[in-house]
């Protein structure tokens, strides 16, 4: 692999990850703090691997994910996100991932993904079995159903994110995104639009 991008918006994740990867003797190593900035470098150069986080402005990891599977783009995807493996590990490989590493992780977990995905294996995380109540199985089932954009919206409703902000940073209408709210009401069975952000915290998804 000879060109990598790492995608996530904070400098010092960015600057310990790029030393890992020069470790690793990569030479060509960019860097996007946004979904824009990472779909510019990804038209602009041939990437052969991407470490993208989950969270980030205007957008998410999963919005770059939908992106390179929609170009037919070549590179390897690996998910380096402080988001719990057992709620978007599963997503994620149906977006085409190869490897899910944790930020709760030391960086040893990157290496050995970065080592796994170079001899053409995948690395994912071994999930726990979890013993979960009636009402969590429930509610994951219903995230589970939920489309990329669903999910988006609801973790920016959640962290408290206004319509229009939304709006902006996803490139939709404010109508929409207005609908995108009544949807995820009516999808995840709370009473309104407040109760989202207990039921995102609840389930891990901010």
């Amino acid at each position: 692999m000879k060109s990598v991008l790492i995608v996530d918006d904070h400098p010092v994740v960015r600057a310990a990850v790029k030393l890992v990867l020069e470790r690793e003797g990569f030479k060509r190593i960019h860097e996007a703090s946004c979904v824009g900035e990472a779909s510019v470098i990804l038209r602009e150069h041939n990437v052969s691997l991407v470490i993208l986080d989950l969270v980030m402005p205007g957008g998410n990891g999963l919005d770059v994910l939908e992106r390179i599977k929609a170009s037919n783009l070549t590179c390897v995807v690996l998910i380096f996100t402080s988001l719990d493996p057992l709620f978007f590990q599963e997503r994620c490989m149906r977006a085409g991932a190869l490897a899910y590493v944790a930020k709760t992780n030391d960086l040893s977990q990157l290496h050995k993904a970065i080592h796994a995905l170079m001899a053409g294996y995948t690395y994912f995380a071994q999930l726990p079995s979890v013993s979960m109540d009636a009402l969590q199985q429930s509610e994951k089932q219903m995230i589970d159903k939920l489309s990329n954009r669903e999910l988006t919206i609801l973790q920016y409703l959640a962290r408290g994110t206004t319509n229009k902000a939304i709006a902006e940073a996803m490139h939709l209408s404010h109508k929409t995104v207005s609908t995108y709210k009544t949807r995820l009401i009516e999808k995840l069975g709370v009473k309104a639009a407040v109760h989202l952000r207990d039921f995102a915290i609840r389930n891990h998804l901010i």
